[in-house]
């Protein structure tokens, strides 16, 4: 993953930071949907149904963090794959308000926010790569390419522990590739 090295390497700082000052689960193209009902219809493996109001019901998805199919849309988090306190962290506290929100709700790329199982999500919580990785051992080349991309996308910095646990699990990922386009 030469994409590794395009990190931009610098300390991070949580100082100031406040979950609300990310606008999370927005409806940005009006369609009665808002982000994470997006999220979990774009990742549904069989379509749930979609009633009144976006309300979804039945549908299946895969977790890929723990590798498990999960039936019940409320039984899976919307994961920022980098998550909101370490975008804070790498960059985000100089954003504005609107930044800071379609970063929350970014649909514009594949991969920054999944759908995933509570328990693997929660136990993550704002950690980044040095501190945690998915428990399926399948998982962790996509996870870093995810991630990767998100902070190349957002033009996010790095700590250096962050960038050692990242090359360590490039060594195994053979020709994994990073994909991203700038966001807007």
């Amino acid at each position: 993953m030469d994409a590794i090295g395009r990190l931009k390497v610098a300390r991070e700082d949580r100082a100031g930071y406040e979950r609300d000052k990310f606008r999370l689960w927005t409806d940005a193209d009006h369609d009665g949907c808002d982000t994470r009902k997006e999220v979990l219809l774009a990742e549904a493996v069989k379509k749930p149904r979609q009633g009144k109001g976006c309300k979804l019901s039945a549908g299946t998805w895969r977790s890929y963090y723990d590798d498990k199919t999960v039936t019940d849309a409320r039984k899976l988090d919307i994961d920022h794959v980098v998550p909101l306190a370490e975008a804070w962290d790498s960059g985000a506290s100089k954003w504005t308000p609107e930044r800071r929100e379609q970063y929350a709700n970014d649909l514009g790329a594949e991969r920054s926010l999944v759908a995933v199982s509570l328990g693997p999500n929660r136990t993550k919580g704002d950690k980044d790569p040095a501190e945690w990785m998915p428990p399926a051992k399948d998982a962790t080349c996509t996870y870093a390419t995810d991630w990767i991309a998100a902070k190349l996308r957002w033009k996010l910095t790095a700590d250096r522990a962050e960038v050692k646990a990242l090359r360590a699990v490039a060594a195994g990922c053979g020709d994994a590739a990073v994909t991203f386009t700038p966001a807007p």
